[in-house]
């Protein structure tokens, strides 16, 4: 993991607009590239007039929509028959699945927005669409209109707060991943639990 966070900060370093739309794609897929370690720092390059802090935004946003979409078809194409076929080894049979399936939908898109300023939510939202099948219009406009409002928040906090935000979200964001992920699984435990009695 090591060499991935220096190679991650090296292309930071030289952050373009490619670079910002590729490592934004890879933050809403399902690799561990927090956007925190992107967008705060073009935020500070556009008030170095090195980037213009909306093409940035917008970069990120666009870069967003391209890594969710992936994680939308994955869900959509192969979780949906995985679930269905194995879902008995999770607890999950197809009567569950379906009551999930109309639970997630009479919620989908305040779910999809929302969770787009969620930290590893962000990472996991697109999937149940595509499992439960969101439709892919209001999937792709929430998920563009939430990613980019999300992204220029942070490139306003670079952009704004200088090259101190930069060290203090380096410094701390691994911690805000870990309250996170503990979060998740135990929402995720209580859930089965729930389902089970």
């Amino acid at each position: 993991m090591s060499g991935f966070a220096d190679w991650i900060n090296s292309v930071v370093q030289h952050l373009g607009y490619t670079e910002i739309f590729f490592l934004m794609a890879l933050e809403s897929s399902l690799f561990p590239v927090p956007s925190e370690l992107v967008m705060i720092p073009a935020g500070y390059r556009a008030s170095l007039g090195d980037l213009n802090p909306w093409l940035a935004t917008l970069a990120g946003g666009t870069g967003s929509l391209l890594g969710a979409s992936a994680n939308y078809a994955l869900g959509r194409y192969v979780g949906r028959a995985v679930l269905l076929r194995y879902g008995k080894w999770f607890l999950i049979n197809e009567a569950k699945y379906h009551e999930a399936e109309a639970l997630f939908l009479k919620n989908a898109r305040l779910a999809t927005f929302v969770g787009r300023f969620i930290p590893v939510i962000r990472h996991l939202i697109s999937l149940p669409a595509g499992v439960f099948g969101m439709g892919l219009l209001p999937f792709a406009l929430l998920t563009t209109l939430g990613a980019t409002i999300w992204c220029g928040v942070l490139v306003g906090l670079g952009y704004t707060l200088g090259e101190p935000t930069i060290r203090i979200v380096a410094e701390y964001s691994h911690l805000l991943g870990y309250a996170a992920v503990a979060l998740t699984g135990a929402f995720g435990l209580w859930f089965l639990l729930r389902r089970r009695s």
